[in-house]
């Protein structure tokens, strides 16, 4: 990292990071019930875990552009799971935001494998571009 813009940049990843898990949470139990979406008989509809599969790798991908060390990398991802788990798990109020069902599992999997995929192409290409020969 060159500079105080390149940990300006860092932060407002991280907060990007933070504000996607609380907005991915909240929306993760909408269904086509008639209230916001049409009734479709309550069909669930996680369009979140879309958002989660997109937008977490992209934050990787832009912080490691920054600098491909790995607490640079992985402080979007690790951010986005630390909130996430922490809103599942208790919150603020120590109730739980969101019961553990299907929905909390692809969302927690869409998120984290696909930053992890990004992170450890990232990781391996520094390596190499360092001359590691392991």
């Amino acid at each position: 990292m060159r500079g105080f813009g390149d940990w300006l940049v860092l932060a407002a990843l991280v907060l990007d990071a933070v504000l996607l898990a609380v907005v991915e949470l909240v929306y993760l139990p909408l269904r086509f019930d008639g209230v916001l979406l049409p009734d479709l008989g309550g069909f669930p509809f996680p369009v979140t875990v879309l958002l989660a599969a997109v937008s977490t790798p992209l934050l990787v991908l832009a912080a490691a552009r920054l600098s491909p060390k790995l607490p640079v990398a992985a402080a979007p991802g690790f951010a986005w799971l630390l909130v996430t788990l922490w809103l599942m798990l208790g919150g603020p109020g120590g109730g739980f935001g969101v019961y553990p069902d299907w929905r909390v599992l692809v969302l927690l999997g869409a998120g984290s494998l696909p930053s992890a995929v990004v992170l450890g192409g990232v990781l391996g290409r520094a390596q190499r571009a360092a001359g590691f020969r392991g």
